[in-house]
């Protein structure tokens, strides 16, 4: 080996030990970057429970319907979801709007914020420019109820809420979970509330609700 190569290597090595870029970091950044805009694009779009509601008696019929909102805030996720039994769509049981961002390293979360006057929203996940006439600051966190999901190796996303932190008096409910699955056809969600006993006294008692992307 000539000197003239030995000294390019050498400058090389160099270059790559002060630059973020050779040491894989950025390759890693990217990435992660990458895996949150799929998750959320999972996430994104119009679910339907129906196939499972026909399957087993025990599940309802319920559509779900999640929208991005507030676009022109570059770097963040905001999503509006709506929940209706197929009977009742125009009057949703459940509305939020989810913060979607990386959690550490490793891992993602879905912050959980209810709505100021809930109900003047229904459907308006026709219309997420709707949203504009609202700002962050309006929404109210509900504290403890974040799901913290990991990427899996097939390119599902799953995780749950943490021990009992989510508060809820629903039904008798001292507190509520969540565990979700996500995958590019299909949301799986699961959620429970239980008593200060750990008694469960409101939802599914046989596993999640499967809703199936349209």
């Amino acid at each position: 080996m000539t000197h003239r190569r030995i000294l390019f290597i050498l400058l090389l090595l160099a270059v790559c030990a002060s630059n973020w870029y050779c040491s894989g970091s950025r390759k890693s950044a990217a990435n992660k970057a990458d895996d949150l805009d799929l998750l959320v694009n999972y996430m994104v779009g119009d679910f339907s429970s129906n196939a499972q509601s026909l399957r087993d008696s025990a599940f309802f019929n319920i559509r779900l319907h999640i929208r991005p909102i507030w676009t022109a805030d570059k770097g963040n996720h905001w999503l509006y979801v709506e929940q209706a039994t197929a009977t009742a769509e125009s009057k949703p049981y459940r509305q939020r709007v989810y913060k979607v961002e990386k959690d550490g390293d490793k891992g993602f979360k879905s912050i959980v914020y209810t709505l100021p006057d809930q109900g003047s929203w229904a459907g308006k996940y026709r219309t997420p420019e709707a949203f504009d006439k609202l700002k962050p600051a309006d929404l109210s966190l509900r504290e403890g109820c974040t799901v913290f999901l990991k990427k899996m190796e097939n390119n599902t996303f799953a995780g749950s809420t943490r021990d009992a932190d989510c508060e809820s008096n629903l039904r008798g409910a001292k507190y509520a979970t969540s565990k979700v699955t996500i995958t590019k056809k299909q949301l799986l969600s699961w959620d429970q509330g239980f008593n200060e006993k750990g008694e469960q006294v409101w939802g599914a008692t046989k596993g999640g609700y499967e809703f199936v992307k349209q």
